[in-house]
């Protein structure tokens, strides 16, 4: 398994800028229906602004979430393996059951008008940044090739990363906690 290194700042008792850690970062999940994932759950903020303190306990901890706090936001590395046929064949309730296990089942879109089994939807704007390799980003209405170097900001849409390139890529995700406008309400199923 791939790994990541992680360099937390903050500061001593005088308040003096020092390294609190430095090593791999400590919370890593893969997902047995879809081999070859794994995300790296670099940090994560409960709110916003981001109390700052000179150290505090390691925040990735605890149950996976695909989303982040209320009022926070999560940093995440991903790798997204190649898709399979399998994938491609998921029903709606295997779709959901990946979610599910993902922590967000109320995300997938799939058999609610999302075209595709790993569509999702969160009530977030997520930069997502392609660090090595080429994904498809599905939408409702069209999809989008982006390369390593390529950025998409996802505006609480509903969507799905489709690796058909045949070999892993490694993606950069901050996902912030959101709220939908109301001229929107009703347009979508929201989660």
């Amino acid at each position: 398994m791939a790994q990541i290194r992680r360099v937390v700042t903050g500061h001593d008792s005088n308040g003096k800028a020092i390294v609190l850690s430095d090593g791999p970062v400590p919370t890593v999940h893969a997902n047995p229906i879809r081999p070859g994932q794994l995300s790296f759950e670099v940090w994560k903020t409960h709110a916003t602004p981001v109390p700052i303190a000179a150290a505090e306990p390691e925040p990735t901890t605890g149950p996976r979430s695909l989303q982040p706090p209320r009022n926070g936001n999560v940093f995440r590395i991903s790798i997204v393996p190649p898709e399979t046929e399998e994938t491609r064949k998921l029903t709606p309730d295997e779709a959901r059951e990946l979610f599910r296990q993902s922590g967000a089942g109320d995300a997938n879109t799939f058999g609610r008008g999302g075209r595709h089994p790993m569509m999702h939807r969160t009530e977030t704007v997520d930069y997502a940044l392609v660090l090595e390799g080429e994904i498809t980003l599905i939408l409702d209405e069209g999809e989008v090739e982006l390369k390593q170097g390529d950025v998409c900001i996802q505006r609480g849409t509903s969507h799905a990363w489709s690796n058909r390139s045949g070999k892993p890529v490694k993606m950069l995700y901050v996902l912030i906690d959101g709220k939908f406008a109301p001229e929107l309400e009703g347009k979508f199923w929201a989660g």
